[in-house]
């Protein structure tokens, strides 16, 4: 840098000593030109003698003090010295005072400095040793102008360190697909569209698959995730498989040390283990339990106990709750609970729960749900693949405990009740047989019908073959840039889903036979 700054220096330097040498001529040549560009033109159009410059180029290599990228045909030539376009401005720029003799000579001693330091240059970029010594002289220098005692304190503790620290907070689109398939994407891929817009798709799923769990999450937050076993495990979101658009993600019985035949079948996006919320879990044989969420707050490789299950009892359902919601419990016999979440007092991780709903030999809770107001409806189907939508409010309070009233008609026709979600008009719920036929429609084709209805048929079943469960899906095809400004999932639903965007290219309607 300063070599190129020496360089330039010296050649205009080298342009003046020139003209210094010509004065009157130049001089003439000026007042005859027209205008300034007239004469810059002239000025470099001539050769030009210079005894002085001549000399000093001859007693050094004169291509040492060329400005890099300088036309060979500026400088001095063999028939004398050709100015460059720089040089020739320069002059032009002159002030009369400096063609006084004091000036001139300061002009010339300027110009042999000049090249001394260029000189100098040179020798220090062709000595390392010299390279090294001006490292040193100038680090000493820094050092004794600003070389305070340290006021701070370092301390070489890595154990403080936790990774966490190293992750960048950012917000997560998390899915979880209903054969378990576990992934991250970040949100920032899902760029706001206007009204109408067709969205982008979460995930790749294969035809057998669907996601189940959609919510947003920040990179710091935590996943609770529950197993049918009444287990809990964590996971930090940064620590979920990070994934595409185009992918699957990656198994999530993968993640955790799950025993053979424990899967997990809710995950709750934990933000803070505050002390006014709550997990609420049901099981299948009736026993509800509300912990308080602080409890699950210590996580622990191998996971943790939930619940305390009798043999042959699995978890059905969990939820986050703030103790002030309803909680409704199905069975497989067509019957419903609904009853305060108040009714039932906060206990320990070690507790086993109380009655949540009464059942009769062979009978069991096949799903929970955690109604916050009277807004939305519960689609229940049955085995024979009929179902119905029924608003929340037909579900009257009744206390915990009792065998519950009518939710659906468990006819021959019907057969047992095998799910219930709860739904808003512009959702999309996966019908799954035991076939393997899945069948996605609309909520909205589905008819809205009283408690003690048997409903209309939801989808066409193969001979001897069942409708094994109903889903909601966590994500529409046509979702709007995932509907997940800011709304993530709290946890607010039995069924560990998020909030289903609106949906497009709606199955057909469900049939409207059948009603009771």
């Amino acid at each position: 840098f300063e070599l190129r700054k020496a360089r330039d220096r010296g050649h205009i330097l080298e342009g003046l000593a020139v003209a210094l040498s010509n004065v009157d001529e130049i001089i003439a040549l000026i007042k005859a030109a027209p205008t300034p560009a007239d004469a810059k033109r002239e000025l470099m159009a001539r050769e030009w003698r210079s005894a002085l410059v001549e000399e000093m180029l001859a007693r050094a290599l004169a291509d040492s003090y060329r400005p890099e990228g300088l036309d060979p045909q500026y400088g001095l030539q063999a028939q004398g010295y050709r100015l460059s376009e720089a040089q020739a401005q320069a002059i032009l720029e002159l002030r009369l005072q400096r063609l006084t003799g004091l000036e001139q000579d300061k002009i010339v001693g300027e110009y042999r400095e000049v090249m001394d330091v260029i000189t100098d240059l040179l020798d220090i970029l062709a000595r390392p040793e010299r390279i090294t010594a001006i490292i040193v002289e100038e680090l000493g220098a820094i050092r004794n102008q600003f070389g305070d005692p340290r006021r701070s304190e370092l301390v070489m503790n890595t154990a403080e360190i936790n990774i966490e620290d190293l992750i960048t907070p950012e917000d997560m689109v998390v899915t979880l697909s209903h054969t378990g398939y576990f992934k991250r994407q970040p949100l920032a891929d899902y760029r706001a569209q206007r009204r109408g817009g067709r969205g982008k798709q979460a995930t790749s799923m294969k035809d057998e698959d669907f996601i189940d769990h959609l919510f947003v999450a920040n990179t710091h937050d935590t996943v609770l995730c529950f197993s049918n076993r009444g287990r809990c495990y964590w996971l930090k979101v940064y620590e979920v498989p990070e994934g595409t658009r185009n992918s699957r993600g990656k198994p999530i019985v993968n993640l955790f040390p799950l025993v053979e035949g424990e899967k997990i079948t809710a995950v709750l996006p934990i933000k803070e283990f505050d002390e006014e919320h709550f997990v609420f879990m049901a099981t299948s044989e009736g026993t509800v339990k509300k912990t308080a969420l602080t409890a699950f707050s210590n996580p622990r490789k191998a996971g943790i106990i939930a619940v305390n299950l009798d043999d042959g009892d699995h978890l059905i359902g969990v939820a986050i709750t703030d103790g002030q919601c309803d909680v409704m419990l199905f069975s497989d016999a067509g019957k419903a609970v609904r009853f305060a979440e108040t009714d039932v007092r906060p206990m320990g991780r070690d507790a086993r729960g109380v009655r949540g709903m009464t059942l009769e030999d062979g009978q069991a809770v096949i799903a929970m749900l955690v109604a916050k107001d009277e807004s939305q409806s519960v689609l229940t189907a049955t085995e024979n693949g009929y179902g119905k939508r029924t608003p929340v409010a037909e579900y009257t309070r009744h206390g915990r405990g009792t065998k519950g009233m009518i939710a659906i008609q468990t006819s021959d026709r019907n057969g047992r009740l095998v799910g219930a979600v709860l739904v808003e008009p512009s959702d999309e719920v996966m019908l799954i047989s035991t076939g393997g036929v899945l069948i996605r429609t609309s909520v909205e084709s589905i008819r809205e019908m009283g408690r003690s209805t048997q409903g209309v048929t939801l989808i066409n079943l193969d001979e001897g073959t069942f409708l094994a469960s109903i889903e909601k899906v966590a994500e529409s095809e046509s979702d709007e840039s995932m509907r997940a400004s800011g709304e993530g999932a709290e946890g607010g639903e039995a069924e560990g889903g998020a909030q289903a965007a609106p949906g497009e290219g709606e199955a057909p309607a469900a049939d409207e036979e059948g009603e009771a």
